[in-house]
């Protein structure tokens, strides 16, 4: 066991403090990491303060992480000392299902492991990137190319893969006229990936104010959903719309906007049910989906994609002192575009 100091929410909706935690000895097949980067996720703040439902404390959250390899266990052969890597929102799975024999350890059906605020298979509670070190078995583990800096990669491990794993799924690509809902954490690195995948796209957000910073990075258009004329313009305009906003939405008007066999999908978790008329489906022969990041192979694949491309996510480095801080700016839209920890100061 190694006690090393991390910052964790001693209690639901409680400001989150500096401690410290045990971390396992290094196994067989585990990477001990030293982390440098973490990145802060509206899913760390719906976790820590219990908005999904029940949730382990103390909590140490954080599921986008990179950091340098410092120790292997003796059947480690995936990576060694000095190794550039990340782990992002699993760190364990059954192995055996269908699924994840597929490569979708996200969907192992045998119940897959989070990062932080779920128990592992010892029966322990996992604790997450706001922390100096993580100990995971290497087959969770990903490799950061050489091409992306760490900083900017540590996001991408949640907020890249939650975008990429759909945006494929669905065909994004040249010929076809994606949209994104919101352009926050998620919905930056949405329209980042979806431009280098060839597709023409589209940004919906409430307002006009992040306009420029939308069509820089890659947006061909930019419209405010405020303004009711919005829908009337873009009715049947759009294959894919991606909507990444954690608030409800009149999904009425929004599978409006699709073409006949378009999709929307929801990669934003509201924390109240939606209301939904079926005949805005029905009409159309639209589909209404959901996704959740990707498994670990699709994960790497998304670091090549993005190192190839050159580019990573748009952050705001922060001292640790400052996560209660930038949970508030979270909540208020106050973010340009993702929150980053730099772990040295923990």
């Amino acid at each position: 066991m190694t006690t090393v100091a991390a910052y964790a929410a001693p209690a639901a909706k409680a400001p989150l403090e500096r401690t410290t935690i045990e971390r396992r000895a290094v196994r067989e097949h585990d990477v001990l990491i030293d982390i440098k980067f973490a990145g802060i996720c509206h899913s760390d703040i719906h976790q820590a303060r219990e908005g999904w439902g029940e949730a382990i404390f103390p909590m140490v959250p954080g599921h986008e992480i990179a950091g340098i390899v410092s120790e292997v266990g003796p059947g480690v052969t995936k990576y060694q000392v000095g190794d550039r890597v990340g782990v992002g929102c699993l760190v364990d799975s059954c192995r055996e299902c269908d699924n994840c024999k597929a490569g979708a350890e996200q969907h192992c059906t045998g119940g897959s492991v989070g990062t932080y605020n779920a128990v592992g298979k010892d029966g322990e509670p996992t604790y997450g990137g706001y922390s100096e070190k993580v100990v995971v078995d290497e087959n969770f583990v990903v490799r950061i190319p050489d091409g992306l800096s760490l900083d900017v990669a540590a996001p991408l491990l949640c907020a890249g893969i939650t975008t990429y794993s759909p945006l494929k799924h669905w065909g994004a690509g040249p010929g076809k006229k994606v949209a994104v809902i919101g352009l926050g954490g998620l919905g930056h690195m949405g329209v980042k990936i979806a431009h280098a995948l060839g597709a023409e796209v589209t940004v919906l957000s409430q307002s006009l104010r992040k306009k420029d910073d939308g069509l820089k990075l890659g947006a061909d258009h930019y419209y405010a959903t405020s303004d009711p004329k919005t829908f009337e313009e873009l009715a049947g305009s759009f294959d894919l719309i991606l909507s990444t906003v954690s608030a409800p939405l009149d999904f009425g008007a929004y599978l409006g906007l699709l073409r006949t066999g378009g999709a929307l999908v929801n990669v934003g978790a509201p924390e109240e049910p939606v209301a939904l008329n079926l005949f805005s489906l029905i009409g159309g022969n639209k589909t209404l989906a959901g996704s959740a990041i990707g498994g670990i192979a699709e994960t790497q694949e998304m670091l090549d994609f993005c190192a190839e491309h050159g580019f990573g996510a748009e952050i705001e480095l922060i001292d640790a002192d400052q996560i209660n801080e930038a949970y508030e700016r979270v909540l208020n839209s106050d973010v340009r575009y993702r929150f980053v920890i730099d772990t040295a100061t923990i």
